[in-house]
């Protein structure tokens, strides 16, 4: 088996040769020979170790993974970091009152002793990769079930990262690649100091908000700052006054020059998930069950946000960045099931599968190792499909519907120790006065009204949508006795419950007792419970053999074809060029957008298309200094054909000098199949020109403390 799995990865090794400029999230470490002579010729003027290296700075120790699902980069020699609005946008928001509206305003730190600490904001420099395929599958056979063999590789792989840490302050992660055929081991330095620096306002951050969200043309200024704190002595540290800002290892310039078609361009990031290699049976899912039901849950809560949100500006502050996150893959969805249909991309697997079948039928050897894996692939997903749906209600619609019925989860595991007696009575009171600062994070941004509002249409939808069978016992009884009308079994819970009042939880806490009889508490705990059961259903039935079998037969199959790893949260690179994009007969999209494209969209006192007044008059005087391009315009948005997903939000753009030139922010709608299925004519990255942040630093906030720190390239 070690044989098998060390001639994978020289294959794996071999393939990435023959990269694509466009298609691919490669691994930056294994960059050499005709691939970096092919991005070479694209237009990269930098060596390998350039851009990735341990022994001495390179660009990816300018990247970070900032707050677990966006990517930022390193912007000066003091820590300065640069990434999205919409990954920053939580942070602001907790800072942010009516009194003190950064949302809308937005925020500028003159001097870093006005910059704002974020408590639970980390980022993470990789520091060390390793192979470790071999110790992790130590001891497989051939003949193991599946079970016995993720739980042989979780042994190793638990040996293996306290052996790696050695107790020293790190973070290990052993991550899978292609469908558990190879293993990689990541160590990550994090960094627990992160504070805000800058964030535009409001109607420059957010503009456009749904409406334009994944489609191009843009015209959005998608751009927080932050700045790492370090201890005195460089290491990584919790918050403290007498933390320094970091010394960057490695940071980014900004370059002037712009952007034309055909210049290189390459991204290094953290895309989050994408499933490119997949079968039939899983596109088939998401186009009839995984997407519709996100889609309809997600609708029904943001009606609900968007009266309340509408009505006072103090909600509107408190809701803003939960409505951006439900919203953001609420779009998505409906995107993903519109050009996954569009693009036939389930037609397509299955023709990928005849051919596979027919190949495999060719040859005794290969006949008889992946006979039956889409048998047991068709089976799994047949299985699942009787799943989906209510497990996604149960999710989106339960326990992580209503906010007070998703806090009162956190309180699942006091509880039993409460009931059980498994706990002593110190250890509990101990426990639950740690709860106090979780509480009063809730209460900060917690509307009741708005909540009540919520629990209710997504209820009555779940009620309604869920086959009876499989609903929760408590909404199939309320449901049917009230026909389906959740109003008066939610205000008699929100009228009686602890868990939307912030003094009768506080009561609570200084004198736990059991929360089983609590209305919200018992609604959480019957959901969650049905929840558990039908996945233990869905669960009987296992493909991840017939998956990782598939994958090693489509590489042997297609030798010719490019193979990358599917995106896992792992640092890849992209590389690409600028380009226009002609998505369908008779439409031409630009590759850039600018100012005057902004003020095209201005609705004065939208919440979406608003715009600030100063940003107003630098238009109206054209005063754009040194930031306008040779025509005088000045460019907010651009695109490129770079290869991106989720977690790659805030990425940074660089040229092939290594100079930063934008700041990656979104993909297109009509490429929005592209986690699963790459769109090479029409699949665009959309990018925040540099020239339009330095412009919104320099010309309209006049943050001059923060123009002497970048350092700015013609």
């Amino acid at each position: 088996m070690k044989h098998k799995i060390n001639l994978l990865f020289i294959a794996l090794t071999m393939i990435f040769l023959n990269v694509r400029a466009d298609e691919g999230m490669w691994l930056p470490y294994s960059i050499n020979g005709q691939s970096l002579a092919q991005m070479q010729k694209l237009g990269c003027k930098l060596t390998a170790e350039q851009i990735f290296s341990f022994n001495q700075p390179s660009l990816k120790d300018a990247i970070v993974q900032f707050g677990g699902g966006c990517t930022g980069e390193l912007i000066s020699a003091e820590g300065l970091l640069l990434t999205n609005h919409h990954c920053g946008l939580s942070y602001v928001q907790s800072h942010a009152s009516v009194e003190h509206d950064y949302l809308q305003d937005g925020f500028w730190a003159r001097s870093k002793d006005q910059e704002l600490p974020n408590e639970g904001l980390t980022v993470s420099f990789l520091n060390s990769i390793k192979d470790v395929t071999d110790d992790v599958l130590k001891g497989y056979t051939a003949d193991m079930s599946e079970a016995d063999r993720d739980e042989l590789i979780k042994k190793n792989a638990q040996t293996l990262i306290k052996e790696t840490k050695a107790g020293r302050d790190v973070e290990v992660e052993i991550v899978p690649f292609y469908h558990g055929n190879q293993f990689i081991l990541f160590e990550y330095d994090v960094y627990k100091d992160v504070r805000l620096v800058a964030c535009p306002p409001w109607g420059i951050g957010k503009f456009g908000a749904d409406t334009d969200n994944w489609t191009w043309p843009r015209h959005k200024g998608d751009f927080c700052i932050f700045r790492v704190y370090t201890a005195p002595d460089g290491s990584p540290a919790e918050y403290s006054k007498e933390n320094v800002p970091m010394k960057s290892k490695h940071y980014l310039p900004i370059s002037l020059k712009g952007v034309q078609p055909g210049d290189y361009t390459m991204i290094l990031g953290y895309p989050g998930s994408t499933d490119r290699y997949s079968a039939s049976g899983s596109v088939k899912n998401v186009i009839e069950q995984e997407g519709p039901a996100i889609v309809s849950c997600r609708t029904t809560k943001l009606e609900q946000y968007r009266k309340h949100m509408d009505a006072d500006p103090a909600v509107f502050i408190q809701y803003a960045s939960k409505q951006a996150s439900v919203s953001n893959y609420w779009k998505y969805y409906i995107g993903q099931v519109k050009q996954l249909k569009y693009n036939k991309v389930y037609e397509k697997r299955l023709e990928q599968e005849k051919i596979f079948r027919e190949w495999a039928e060719q040859d005794k050897e290969r006949k008889a190792k992946y006979d039956g894996i889409f048998d047991e692939m068709d089976n799994y997903w047949n299985h699942q499909s009787k799943y989906t749906k209510a497990l996604i209600y149960h999710r989106e619609a339960g326990w992580r519907g209503g906010e007070a019925v998703a806090f009162a989860l956190n309180f699942r595991r006091i509880n039993y120790a409460i009931d059980e007696k498994a706990a002593s009575q110190g250890d509990i009171a101990a426990y639950t006065q740690g709860m106090r600062a979780s509480v009063n994070d809730f209460f900060k941004d917690y509307n009741k009204a708005l909540d009540r509002d919520v629990t209710i249409a997504l209820l009555n939808l779940f009620y309604k949508e869920v086959d009876h069978a499989q609903l929760p016992a408590i909404i199939k009884k309320t449901g049917d006795k009230n026909h389906g009308d959740f109003t008066a079994f939610v205000d008699n819970a929100f009228a009686k419950s602890i868990f939307v009042d912030k003094d009768k939880l506080y009561a609570w806490i200084e004198n736990p007792k059991s929360l089983d009889k609590d209305p919200i508490f018992a609604l959480m705990q019957e959901i969650v419970e049905s929840y558990i059961a039908l996945s233990d259903q869905a669960d009987k039935v296992d493909c991840s053999r017939a998956d990782r079998l598939y994958m090693q037969g489509l590489m042997e199959m297609q030798k010719d074809r490019s193979f990358y790893p599917d995106a896992n949260f792992t640092m890849r690179l992209t590389y690409g060029s600028v380009q226009d994009c002609s998505p369908k007969d008779g439409v031409q999209y630009n590759f850039y957008t600018t100012l005057d494209g902004v003020m095209a969209k201005y609705v004065p006192g939208n919440w979406e298309f608003d715009v600030p007044k100063d940003l107003i008059k630098l238009w109206e005087n054209k005063d754009y200094g040194r930031y306008a391009n040779e025509k005088g315009e000045l460019v907010v948005n651009f695109i490129t054909t770079n290869d991106i997903t989720g977690g790659n939000s805030g990425s940074p753009v660089i040229d092939g000098e290594g100079n930063l030139i934008g700041l990656a922010f979104d993909g297109n709608w009509e490429a929005m199949s592209g986690d699963i299925s790459f769109e090479d004519q029409v699949q665009r990255t959309i990018c925040m020109d540099m020239r339009y942040l330095l412009f919104i630093i320099d010309k309209m906030a006049n943050a001059q403390n923060l123009m002497q720190e970048i350092e700015i390239v013609k």
